[in-house]
């Protein structure tokens, strides 16, 4: 299906709002990786700048009860799935505000109220959660569907093969999002497997594979409207290949130069998500002056959440035993 096509299907003020979404989570990454830099946030953040469109692209589509089940790069699916990005960013500055009241940071944050089942620092585990998960909903009878996101690097993973088999299996209501970014932290796709078609995989469980463009949030909304209706209708699994990019490093304080080439990575920018999405919108004949306010609206938005976050207080001794297992 061309772009095109995929543009006059969704109206002007849909595509402002999947804009809006993607550039909220740009510009929140960019803030954390500002305060990270300054001394100001604790612990350590793995950015999701380059990747926006896959998260705003898939959640756009989930219902509120719905669950998603994250990464350690977790922050953009997080606020696509509607945690405010106050709540957010007080959770990676250990505030009793945060979704977790601080307990959490970036890699153990959970928000459950928005559907929002958590970060998570292992490769690969939250594939056999979500799963888990997807199964409960059907035991339940539930009209829920879960999403997980996981990376190239999970694909390789016992967890990732047994539990696409069992949810192939037993037609749960679960969609498979693979983020390939073509690294596991330092370590190239191509280096890893042979087949380096993730999509490919699902026909050795019995599932539907779909392969899109991660960079253009129209493209992955489509596909993933597809999937989520697929499993909220009783059709069993999807797996998605997100063909995506991160622009930084692996993790903060990683310049991300020594694996890969400047020129791999300028050529990726030249499909930036953010820039995609604009370029719709002008090209829908939205003017210019709407965007720039739409900008606005967002810049204020972030500011408004660094206030919120700053401004917090610490958790309470007498808190020491909540947001704990």
């Amino acid at each position: 299906m061309s772009e095109r096509v995929l543009a006059e299907q969704i109206s002007q003020e849909l595509l402002l709002a999947y804009y809006k979404k993607v550039l909220e989570l740009r510009l929140f990454e960019l803030k954390v990786q500002e305060l990270y830099r300054n001394g100001r946030l604790p612990g350590f953040v793995h950015l999701y700048v380059g990747e926006e469109a896959v998260a705003v692209g898939v959640c756009s589509n989930l219902q509120t009860a719905d669950l998603v089940f994250s990464t350690h790069r977790g922050h953009g699916h997080a606020l696509a799935k509607g945690v405010p990005a106050g709540v957010v960013l007080a959770e990676l500055w250990g505030k009793a505000t945060g979704s977790s009241g601080g307990r959490g940071g970036s890699m153990h944050m959970y928000a459950p109220e928005y559907g929002f089942m958590g970060t998570n620092g292992i490769v690969g585990a939250p594939i056999p959660l979500a799963t888990g998960a997807a199964l409960s909903a059907k035991v339940r009878k539930h009209s829920q569907v879960v999403v997980c996101f996981f990376g190239d690097g999970a694909v390789n993973s016992g967890s990732f093969h047994e539990a696409v088999n069992l949810g192939s299996v037993w037609d749960l209501p679960v969609v498979y999002v693979c983020e390939n970014n073509l690294y596991a932290t330092e370590m190239a796709f191509v280096r890893a497997t042979k087949n380096t078609s993730v999509a490919s995989r699902a026909a050795a469980y019995g599932m539907l594979g779909v392969e899109v463009d991660g960079q253009d949030v129209v493209a992955v909304h489509e596909v993933a409207q597809a999937a989520i209706q697929r499993a909220r209708g009783d059709g069993g699994p999807t797996l998605i290949e997100c063909k995506t990019y991160r622009y930084v490093g692996h993790h903060e304080g990683d310049p991300g130069t020594d694996y890969r080439t400047r020129e791999e990575v300028q050529q990726w920018k030249k499909q930036d998500p953010v820039k995609l999405a604009r370029q719709r919108l002008l090209d829908s004949g939205m003017d210019e002056n709407k965007l720039q306010t739409a900008d606005q609206q967002v810049e204020q938005l972030i500011d408004d959440a660094v206030e919120f976050a700053e401004k917090s207080p610490e958790p309470s001794a007498a808190s020491v035993t909540e947001h704990v297992f």
